[in-house]
């Protein structure tokens, strides 16, 4: 196969970091609120708008909570764990590193009598139908690392009785999310964003906020986890008072970011761009036999963490098939036509696609020649040359 001509204007594919808006620079950043402290009125306005205008954009109910939090997703998620659950039963969702993650968390450091674990393998969901809507329910809406995405919240009861915690850094700003379904969302602003780490954000429900004010957790909570004194709900948190000091060069990245959702046309519009990524690659996939969506059903394939599978690698042997993907990734980037592309370390051998707004649909389908083309170079030219 030819080498491609034309390369991407943008080869930046990475599933996180992801790729900063179209037009994106330094130049941005000028406005920063830098050398000030962050409990300025400056520095708590510059915070309160990325909340205001991350609420506005998500369509969030004006009964939410939504605050800047410590340690990206991650720290958000574990934040909701350690102060909302244990009050009754938690059904643990997982079919990816992440989900497996959370479900680790909470069998064995906090140590919950009552955990029943609901998981699938890579590609597949677990039976959303076996959820128990008088228990906390924890999973992942986009399963960043296999692919796999929840359809909808149709199979959440809307009379549960238990909370929903939901991880949607890989969804929110790219997926239709259901609020009234949802008790606590968290994401990071280095996901569909496109923004810098370090930093998350946690949406509650006005059910959410009950639990934390009418239930204390067994167990000690670190500072940068307590969302309540003595028992009534610390507001501040939730107006830019932030529990630790934020990168207001990161917050003014989030602005930045967030003004540019609303210019191209607001959810709407992030999310066509991302379907239309995803379509590019679906064709192509259609179009070529050697590759496949480790997502088996259309229905649950993701449209920003876009997972493929090599199913033909030719004469390889099986270790050097398992390595292939690796190799294709590597070589895409040396050519500087794709970047950090290999599929997550603990998921099956494979590319990963990042397929958010951020990246241009034309980026997206300029790269899959490349693909194919590096795809011949690793997995069938060794056997030419035998």
């Amino acid at each position: 196969m030819p080498r491609p001509e034309r390369k991407p204007n943008r080869a930046f594919f990475s599933s996180g970091p992801c790729a900063k808006r179209p037009g994106w620079s330094a130049a941005v950043l000028a406005e920063a609120w830098t050398g000030r402290s962050h409990r300025a009125a400056g520095g708590k306005a510059k915070l309160q708008e990325v909340i205001d205008r991350s609420r506005a954009i998500l369509g969030m109910p004006e009964d939410y909570r939504l605050a800047i939090v410590p340690a990206s997703d991650t720290g958000a998620v574990e934040m909701a764990l350690w102060s909302l659950l244990g009050e009754r039963g938690v059904d643990m969702l997982a079919w990816e590193s992440f989900g497996k993650g959370w479900v680790a968390d909470v069998a064995q450091q906090l140590k919950l009598d009552d955990v029943r674990i609901l998981d699938a393998d890579y590609g597949s969901l677990p039976d959303l139908g076996g959820v128990d809507p008088g228990r906390d329910i924890v999973f992942t809406w986009n399963g960043t690392t296999s692919g796999v995405c929840v359809p909808d919240g149709n199979w959440i009861a809307p009379d549960r009785q238990g909370l929903t915690i939901c991880d949607a850094t890989s969804a929110v700003f790219a997926m239709n999310l259901p609020w009234d379904k949802l008790d606590a969302v968290t994401w990071s602003w280095q996901k569909v964003l496109g923004g810098e780490g370090a930093h998350g954000m946690l949406a509650l429900s006005p059910r959410a906020v009950q639990r934390l004010e009418s239930y204390t957790p067994p167990w000690p909570l670190p500072k940068i986890f307590r969302l309540t004194k003595a028992g009534r709900l610390i507001e501040g948190i939730f107006r830019g008072e932030t529990i630790n000091t934020p990168s207001m060069l990161c917050v003014e990245d989030a602005i930045d970011s967030l003004k540019w959702a609303e210019e191209i046309g607001g959810l709407p519009a992030l999310i066509e761009r991302s379907k239309v990524n995803l379509a590019a690659v679906a064709d192509w996939v259609a179009a070529t036999p050697w590759v496949d969506f480790l997502a088996r059903d259309p229905a649950t394939r993701s449209s920003t963490s876009i997972c493929l599978t090599l199913t033909d690698t030719g004469q390889l042997t099986d270790a050097d098939a398992a390595a292939a993907p690796k190799k294709i990734a590597g070589l895409l980037e040396r050519e500087q036509v794709a970047y950090d592309i290999a599929g997550y370390r603990d998921a099956p051998p494979g590319l990963r696609l990042w397929g958010g707004g951020t990246v241009d649909p034309l980026d997206m389908r300029v790269l899959l020649p490349w693909i194919a083309w590096a795809y011949e170079e690793i997995c069938r030219a060794p056997a030419a040359a035998e």
